[in-house]
């Protein structure tokens, strides 16, 4: 199979706004294609960079999680491809309103937007290789993006302090959710905004 008819089928797939049913797609798997997406975002086909962001917005479009497997899925074939990290890159936020009532909106490398909250959440992890925050945002169904330094400094700058599950936790605040970042007590007193 060649990404090339690959694209083809995924074009054909298109209906109107927004992303494609992937979901409902039950098609044939059909193997692996050489396709991978780097850390920072980038999509590779044989080794090399695809150069046309409009192909990697229609493969974006087509993309699932299937398990731990990230496949492409027309309706009449589906193939796995590699992902070094998340499929995404949050490239920039948004904020809008105050306190309970903000809700922060992320951009992705491809344009994609998800406001957080409770469909959409938040989460931080560490680094297993660096120990350093690895943030992270749900933009749809079981698809994540990394949530680059720059929008994350962003968020920090947005944080507040708050209980949750019965701890002091420093976190931000977005469509009626708060998304813990860091215990409190792992900040040192210059480093807790506010106080």
């Amino acid at each position: 199979m060649l990404a090339g008819s690959l694209a083809q089928s995924a074009g054909a797939a298109r209906t109107g706004k927004g992303p494609p049913p992937v979901h409902l797609w039950n098609p044939p798997d059909c193997g692996d294609l050489d396709i991978r997406i780097a850390r920072d975002g980038t999509w590779f086909y044989l080794g090399t960079p695809i150069g046309r962001p409009e192909l990697v917005r229609l493969f974006a479009s087509i993309l699932r999680r299937d398990g731990e497997r990230y496949v492409l899925v027309t309706p009449a074939e589906k193939v796995g491809i590699r992902v070094d990290d998340l499929p995404f890159v949050a490239v920039d936020v948004e904020a809008a309103g105050e306190g309970a009532a903000r809700v922060l909106t992320f951009t992705t490398n491809l344009g994609d937007t998800a406001a957080a909250g409770p469909d959409h959440p938040v989460v931080v992890a560490s680094d297993p290789q660096t120990g350093e925050p690895a943030p992270a945002v749900r933009v749809r169904a079981d698809l994540w993006a990394r949530i680059d330094r720059k929008t994350f400094y962003r968020l920090v700058e947005l944080g507040e302090h708050a209980l949750h599950a019965g701890e002091s936790w420093f976190g931000v605040r977005s469509g009626g959710a708060f998304f813990p970042i860091l215990p409190s007590s792992d900040l040192t007193p210059d480093e807790r905004p506010g106080e």
